[in-house]
């Protein structure tokens, strides 16, 4: 890294430390999902990261993006995650908005004044998302929306919801892509769900019953072009997220490394054990790996190469399975300890393993893979 890429992780990883980690414990006990901390980042430049300066985004790159998540998540992986979901909303309406759309929302949503979910899974769609049902109806001036999004962060406390509706007929080429703010008629949410982790944000149901939008709530607006535009926001997603496992695995190895160096038993530090110090290489082989793939991921999105989609499916599948093993094996390195809460790790293990079933499911990604390896071989 140059001079200038390294003050921006240093910057990252210095408010993770002082705004994060110390009460990441506490926000994931009691359920308290820190809004304001959001806004504290937001205003170091961490609400639109990769979007246009002319709005007041951060102007930077993917790269930079993952290297800041991946700092972020060191401190907290459920804050971290939160962050850059607002942050792929941010990029849709930055990139696919017109030049009203993005005038309106874009100050708003970089400094975080609106918080923004998204929302594409439904109860009877998840990894087929063209199959979604939620419904636009064209009316006078508008649009009334009706159905329900699955598994939404945020919902319920955010302020502004990206929400793919059917506005044509079935399959990919039906869908289109509305900005639904928090209070419209008719827009409510289910009851938080309870969750194996991610405890510190909310997750529930989105619900539209009849909710009437104008034409400006259409985003670029363009009927059709609803799943090209969140299957591209995923694939900066897909990097985003499996930057916060690099970061969640970080801070478990580091755990770990340090338990290790301090626990006695047979008379001698565990690191003293051969197989302990096995587990320890093994664990920072698989995180410079996933480090280096998903390096070699973000340069990809941002030059735009003809090979970006299946890079970003083979580093989120790869980075997100190989961490959560790293951070496994860091609370069993810590033994009986390690399944206490205070020890910090339990709950990274429980926050990351969700990243390998959001942003596409990976088994999802291998499928991605698989079909450019055969796009490939038949060529």
């Amino acid at each position: 890294m140059d001079p200038e890429e390294q003050v921006i992780v240093d910057t990252a990883a210095a408010f993770a430390a002082k705004k994060l980690a110390p009460d990441a414990l506490e926000w994931d006990a009691t359920k308290h999902f820190p809004l304001d901390v959001l806004r504290e980042a937001a205003a170091l430049g961490m609400g639109a990261i990769y979007c246009d300066e002319e709005h007041g985004g951060s102007g930077l790159r993917r790269l930079d993006g993952v290297r800041i998540f991946e700092q972020l998540a060191i401190g907290d992986p459920v804050i971290a995650a939160f962050l850059s979901i607002h942050n792929m909303c941010t990029w849709m309406v930055d990139t696919y908005g017109d030049d009203e759309q993005r005038a309106r929302w874009l100050p708003r949503l970089v400094d975080m004044s609106t918080v923004a979910s998204y929302c594409l899974t439904e109860p009877g769609a998840g990894s087929d998302a063209a199959a979604l049902s939620t419904r636009a109806e064209r009316v006078d001036g508008g649009y009334v929306i009706t159905g329900a999004k699955q598994f939404i962060s945020g919902a319920g406390a955010s302020d502004l919801y990206v929400v793919m509706a059917r506005t044509g007929g079935a399959g990919a080429k039906g869908i289109s892509t509305f900005l639904v703010e928090k209070g419209t008629p008719g827009l409510s949410f289910g009851p938080p769900e309870s969750k194996m982790g991610w405890h510190a944000q909310p997750t529930a149901q989105v619900i539209f019953d009849g909710v009437r939008v104008d034409d400006d709530a259409l985003l670029g607006r363009v009927e059709g072009k609803g799943f090209s535009i969140a299957m591209s926001g995923l694939n900066g997603g897909r990097l985003n997220i499996a930057a916060c496992s690099l970061g969640g695995a970080q801070a478990a190895f580091d755990l770990a490394a340090s338990y290790t160096a301090h626990r006695e038993a047979f008379g001698k530090p565990l690191l003293d054990e051969p197989t302990v110090r096995f587990t320890l290489a093994d664990m920072a082989t698989g995180l410079h790996t996933a480090r280096l793939m998903l390096t070699d991921a973000a340069s990809a999105l941002d030059e735009d190469a003809p090979n970006k989609v299946e890079l970003c499916a083979m580093a989120k599948r790869y980075v997100t399975d190989t961490c959560f093993q790293v951070a496994d094996s860091a609370l069993q390195l810590h033994g009986g300890y390690g399944y206490l809460t205070e020890y910090k790790v339990e709950k990274i293990v429980r926050d990351l393993r969700v990243n390998r079933i959001l942003e596409g499911a990976n088994e999802i990604m291998r499928v991605v893979q698989g079909r450019a390896i055969a796009d490939r071989t038949k060529a």
